[in-house]
């Protein structure tokens, strides 16, 4: 195969072939970057098909596996969806000081949206407060954060928790001085 019929195969599926692959080898993005000795960013781009690898670039990165350009078109990679996710799969969708490590981002017909939210000391979802569909709720896992819906504000601690429809204006902000985490999960998706 020539690279340019590597790059044609890249728009329709080098990178979904790749990721199925790899995790049917229970590999995490960065594992198989180190065995292939390519950095987390080339798994990753490919993945998400933005880049079309030459066939030297796709083979030394199947030698992680390793598996044979050949095995690699070849190989059944029809699989049921992933269960399990390692800290280092989930997509932060936050920016700035808080982060939001969205579980089954690649779930295109999931029903919720369940996070590992991070609220730097200080961090604010902002003076506007935040209006959309569906629910939302939550558990502090550590740290405190500050909750105001619909113009009731309380301050929330380790093991405190939340539910309220997202319809009605709300606020997260951290007042403390250490980082608040929250696991929460809202309907529908919205992410």
């Amino acid at each position: 195969m020539v690279d340019s019929e590597i790059a044609d195969e890249a728009t329709t599926g080098i990178g979904a072939r790749l990721r199925a692959l790899r995790k049917i080898h229970g590999l995490s993005q960065r594992e198989l970057a180190r065995r292939a000795g390519v950095t987390h960013a080339t798994i990753s781009l490919i993945e998400a098909e933005r880049v079309s690898p030459s066939v030297s670039s796709l083979k030394k990165v199947l030698d992680g596996v390793p598996i044979s350009l050949a095995e690699f078109f070849t190989v059944d990679t029809d699989t049921s969806p992933q269960i399990f996710y390692r800290a280092d799969e989930l997509p932060d969708m936050g920016s700035g000081d808080i982060a939001f490590r969205l579980v089954g981002a690649e779930r295109a017909e999931r029903a919720m949206n369940v996070l590992h939210e991070r609220y730097a000391p200080g961090a604010d979802t902002g003076a506007e407060m935040l209006v959309h569909n569906g629910e939302e709720a939550g558990v502090v896992v550590s740290g405190e954060i500050e909750l105001t819906v619909a113009g009731e504000t309380q301050l929330l601690r380790r093991g405190d928790a939340y539910y309220f429809p997202s319809r009605l204006p709300h606020r997260f902000r951290n007042p403390g001085a250490e980082p608040c985490e929250i696991i929460s999960a809202n309907t529908p998706p919205s992410l």
